[in-house]
């Protein structure tokens, strides 16, 4: 049906290629393209098995605007996935543009040298994509990703009016490292370390960095304190649903990992300003990233599941309504399909779903859009068949 080019090859660019390759009926050309070409290379050495599809690697600089426009101009792509860096977002949607190829991605913009969650800059890209004439997806990981997916499915199925939004997100799994993240620690770190944040009745309420935090009970897991975080989805999601008056995203994190940040950093490590080593310049915790485990080795040894969804109340039919969605994700099951983590494959196969809804013309709309404002419908019949099916709990107990 189409072809597809993919700008990556970390370890959700892993699990996005194995899914591509899956779904040959659709991705019937996948180029996988990064600044090292050897890894994209490894990428389509491990999805040739698959048989169908026709795979190529490149290399790019993801940074550089006229190298992408290049490559998008040979291959001519119908869209490009970008699971890049954030950083990377701009420069790419740039390309985009000049090339005249239909973008996606699973994670906001954020400036270098600023830890700073916003859509504003992808979404100053509105008028131009409408005027080229192009689609640019924002958003279609996990979370973000099916988060605001679902919150669309329980708008469209179960409320007349949505009040409150909880967004739960666990990583109930054990990797037997002593301190390791999940996605690249660099972003990981900068989210996790930033100052919290709720939508509190038409209000942005700013917090201490995991100030807030309650236990929460998570399906098959059972309770995990919760930490309240500022999560992008929030941004997008209040505006597409003006009648939630509160809206909060939360993430565990065990004792042993937060003693390890705390120390991370009270000793400057998790710094993103330039310092000076010996008449070099070095930003902390790019070196912090460099020493730490590789996120994409972490598969062998994991055990356990991942546990997200959205935990909603409001009114249907006059009466308050009560619904949670969620998706549970076996780390060991993960790695046994793509050789990758629960946490990598959670935001692997949203993103190809979403360039599949739009290859299959159902989310193609010019403009950029955030997941919420497509159908939800055909989005979550896929999301089951392709390895994370959801499930749906109505009016019981929220715990907020």
């Amino acid at each position: 049906m189409g072809k597809v080019l993919m700008i990556g090859a970390g370890g959700v660019g892993t699990v996005v290629a194995h899914k591509l390759a899956q779904n040959a009926d659709v991705f019937t050309d996948i180029m996988i393209a990064s600044r090292t070409k050897t890894k994209c290379d490894a990428i389509a050495e491990a999805i040739a098995k698959y048989g169908k599809a026709r795979i190529s690697t490149e290399k790019v600089d993801a940074d550089n605007v006229a190298e992408l426009v290049t490559l998008f101009k040979s291959f001519a792509p119908e869209i490009v996935i970008n699971v890049a860096l954030p950083y990377q977002d701009l420069t790419i949607m740039d390309a985009c543009l000049e090339a005249g190829v239909n973008y996606l991605d699973t994670a906001n913009y954020e400036p270098l040298d600023e830890a700073h969650f916003e859509y504003s800059w992808q979404w100053a890209y509105r008028e131009r994509f409408e005027k080229a004439g192009l689609t640019a997806i924002l958003g279609c990981g996990f979370d973000p990703g099916v988060s605001g997916v679902f919150t669309a499915y329980a708008a469209k199925h179960h409320f007349d009016e949505m009040h409150s939004l909880d967004i739960v997100d666990c990583n109930a799994g054990d990797h037997h490292k002593a301190f390791a993240t999940n996605f690249n620690p660099e972003i990981n770190i900068r989210e996790i370390t930033q100052k919290g944040r709720y939508y509190q009745d038409g209000k942005w309420v700013e917090t201490g960095s995991l100030e807030i935090h309650q236990p929460v009970t998570y399906p098959n897991i059972g309770p995990r304190e919760s930490y309240l975080l500022y999560h992008e989805e929030l941004e997008s999601l209040v505006l597409s649903f003006p009648t939630i008056k509160r809206a909060r995203f939360w993430m565990t994190f065990g004792q042993e990992y937060l003693t390890h940040l705390r120390v991370i950093q009270n000793i400057g490590m998790a710094r993103i300003d330039e310092i000076d080593y010996n008449g070099q310049k070095i930003v902390p915790i790019q070196f912090l990233k460099a020493v730490l485990p590789n996120p994409q080795d972490l598969g062998e040894n994991y055990q356990g599941e991942t546990s997200i969804g959205c935990r909603i109340s409001g009114l249907k039919d006059g009466k308050p309504t009560t619904y949670y969605i969620y998706n549970n994700c076996s780390h060991e099951a993960a790695y046994k399909e793509t050789g990758m983590q629960g946490v990598s494959y959670t935001t692997g196969v949203p993103a190809m779903i979403g360039a599949m809804m739009f290859l299959k013309g159902i989310w193609k709309k010019v403009g950029v859009h955030n997941v919420e404002e497509f159908d939800p419908d055909p989005f979550l019949e896929q999301l089951g068949k392709q390895g994370l099916p959801w499930h749906e709990i109505l009016n019981k107990d929220l715990e907020f």
